[in-house]
Formats: C-alpha cells, structure tokens, sequence
C-alpha cells in the first residue's frame, strides 16, 4: 500500500500555518462550541482569538508573551471548531504548531517546566506510570493541602486523579493472537499507555466482541504510546518517535492483510488517523505511515462495518452516551457508537450540549484544573439528569474523569457490548 508524494500532506510548519490562519473569515462561528468560550466569556479563550493570538506570534516570529501562552494552553484540542467552522479552518494542527513554537522559544516557570517534563516522561510509558501510581497513592489525601500551596495545584489535581486501588502488571493483557476458531477478518489493537494500566478490561472487552464476530485480533509487544500526550504538550519531535516506533511495529501486519488498526481510546484514534501528516516530512516513514492511518479504525466505525451475531442478551438498560470530543469532532464519528449500543438492546439517552467537552483533554485535567473540574461537573449534571443507569463513552481520559464526579457507574462503549454479545457483565454493574 503506498501514496503518491503529491497526496500526503505536509507536516504543520510556519508555512502551512500562515495558511490555515489566511482560510479563517473571523466569523465567530466557532464560539459558538468553544467550552472554554462558553465558560470564561473572554475572547481570547475561544478559537478566533487564538488564531489572532498565533498570528500576531507569527509576526514576532520568537518568544510569545504570557498572556499568549496562557491562552493557548487554555485550548482543549477538544476540536469542536472544527465542527462548527463554516470555513473548514485547520485548527487542530495550527493549535499543535502554535504549541510546538512555544515549547521551542517560551521559558515557563520551573514548576510548570517540572510538571510537563514528569507527565512526558511517565505517561507514555506503562511501567513508569504504574510505579509513579504507587508512590502517589499513599499521598492522595494530601491533594486538598497541596491544592492551597501557590503553583501546586496542577500537582494536587494529579494526586486527587490517582486511582484508590492498586494497580498490577499481572492485571494487563499480554501480548499474543487471539482468534476465533474461523476467523474471517484480521485486526490489530494497540497496546497502548495509559488505559493499558488503568482499565486493561476494555481490550479484553474489545477482543471477546471481535472473536465474536469471527475476527482475529494481534495484541503487538513492540508498539508504544501512540504520541498524543507528547504532541499537546508541544513536544513534536517525541511524538514523531513515538510514531516512527509504531509504525515500525505494525506496517509489517498492515503489508501482510491486515484490515484494520482498530483503537479502543479515541485520543489515541485522532492522533493514529494523523500519522501521515505527523510523519510527512519523513522520506522514510511518510507512506509507511499514511498507510498505517489509512486503515486505522475506532472499535465502533470497525463494529458498524462488519457483520455482528445476535446478542446472547438485550440487557435493556438506559445508557447515557457521552461523544468523545476526539471520536465526534476529532475523527468525525458520530452515530456508530449510539447503533450499536441500540442493536445490543440498550436504551439510549442524550445529554444537552453533548458537543461541549468534558474537561479530560489528555493532561488538560492536570495542567487546568479549575477549568476542567468546572467542565466536568456541568458535563455529569447533563449526563445524570437523564436518569440513566450507566454512563458510557469511547475514550479512557474522559471515562476516568467523569467517574471522577459522577454517582453513575461509567464504562467504555465496548464493555456493555461485551455484556451484550457475550453475556459478561461488566463488575462495575454487578
């Protein structure tokens, strides 16, 4: 599989950036489904704003001011501008350039340097994340002490995110093949970083529904973090590691027949299904990596492409769906998760403002805590007056988070699915 050099494009750099900036008509369509517009009321926490931001950055063409960076970095990425921009303008990779300039040029004080270097350092990689866990679950009551130090609070948010219970290697799934007696399709998941550690019970969820189905799926040992972490907060270069290693790892099953990458974190989804811009400007990479994003599917867009059995059971219960901002804005996946939760016999139930984010954003949760607590609790509020039973959603970040304050069990999408067409029912539900 290979793409012409003339179809992939170019990686996001300050000439592509003046691009995108020069297709914006300052309309202001965009705030309209801005969360942190929505919030603050202040113009330059919505898109149009930032883009003038950047642009003006640009002109300096050095070191940004720090109402700039503050600005910016208030930015979710949640890419709900994309949704609402009548003008098709390229955000998404003009907010990661504009980080990217920042990361290269603005000194931040040193515990803001100190925090983004340990979330780069430990997140991406499972072993250090589990350790660091472990050491900060002793300390998790200290988070309200912590959060009344000046510049501490982003380090109280991460003890107050740290999970009660522990969490063990023994509890991950090894890598391996796990197939169906025929299997019709064959699929790969990434193993991932963060939900590796924190719920492993969604892959496994994700392979007993694709077996299922006749679907054979590889569980790769030589992938890493898929570079989404890194790439927001502005480490360009460590992102293209991450996906040069990926794509190491997984074209060798994409030249062998492989159907799909499929993704059961849609962060991870949006930043997979970029990799042939991300790696663009790599001669050796780009067409194995444009490849690579070509067949890279949500477990709901796979789900909905193939043939599923029957259910061996209609549970019935009402479900309160959350869209993922990366699944509904960011990769354009709509109505795939709520078809098959509806085919599964589930009831379904739609929160208002179900476009406006919840406040997990990767390590946003971590790096803006008042404004992510404030959008959670408003984004709970709407789930929980639906009277449902459960709520559900496509990506682990805001599946943790929203668990974080709501009374409600929350699951991914695929763990009531598993219930559906296999018959076990999630622990959380039991």
């Amino acid at each position: 599989m290979s793409m012409t050099e003339a179809s992939i494009p170019s990686p996001t750099g300050a000439g592509e950036a003046e691009a995108i900036i020069k297709t914006c008509i300052n309309c202001g369509c965009c705030n309209s489904g801005c969360p942190t517009f929505d919030l603050l009321g202040d113009e330059l926490d919505s898109p149009r704003g930032r883009i003038n931001l950047i642009k003006e950055m640009m002109k300096e063409d050095g070191a940004p001011d720090a109402e700039t960076v503050l600005h910016i970095d208030r930015c979710l990425s949640c890419n709900s501008c994309l949704t609402s921009c009548p003008s098709d303008v390229d955000y998404m990779h003009l907010v990661d350039f504009a980080r990217s300039h920042i990361e290269k040029t603005y000194r931040r004080p040193i515990l803001d340097r100190m925090l983004r270097a340990m979330l780069a350092a430990i997140l991406p990689d499972p072993d250090r994340f589990r350790l660091a866990l472990a050491v900060a679950r002793p300390f998790r009551g200290l988070a309200p002490v912590v959060s009344s130090i000046p510049g501490f609070k982003p380090y109280a948010a991460l003890l107050a995110a740290t999970p009660k219970k522990r969490l063990s290697r023994s509890d991950e799934i090894e890598a391996g093949v796990f197939a169906p007696d025929e299997a019709k399709k064959r699929v790969l998941i990434p193993s991932g970083c963060v939900q590796r550690v924190l719920d492993p019970e969604i892959n496994r969820s994700a392979i007993r529904v694709l077996n299922a189905a006749g679907v054979a799926v590889t569980l790769p040992d030589d992938d890493n973090c898929c570079g989404a972490l890194v790439l927001h907060l502005g480490k360009e270069a460590a992102a293209k590691e991450q996906a040069r290693r990926n794509v190491d790892a997984w074209y060798p099953h994409v030249e062998c027949g492989l159907d799909a990458i499929v993704i059961t974190t849609s962060g991870c989804g949006t930043t997979i299904k970029d990799y042939g811009h991300l790696l663009a400007d790599d001669p050796a990479y780009r067409e194995k990596a444009a490849a690579v994003a070509g067949i890279a599917r949500d477990i709901s867009e796979f789900l909905t492409e193939i043939e599923l059995p029957e259910p061996v059971i209609k549970p019935g219960l009402k479900v309160a769906y959350h869209a993922a901002c990366s699944l509904q804005h960011g990769q354009k996946v709509l109505n795939p998760p709520r078809k098959l939760l509806l085919k599964a016999g589930f009831k379904l139930a739609r929160p208002k403002d179900e476009h406006l984010c919840c406040g997990s954003a990767g390590t946003y949760s971590i790096l803006q805590p008042d404004i992510s607590i404030q959008l959670r609790d408003r984004k709970v509020a709407n789930l929980e007056e639906l009277g449902a039973d459960v709520i559900a959603a496509g990506n682990i970040g805001c599946i943790d988070h929203i668990a974080g304050g709501a009374q409600l069990p929350v699951l991914h999408t695929v763990q009531l699915l598993d219930w559906s067409y296999t018959g076990r029912k999630p622990a959380a539900l039991a």
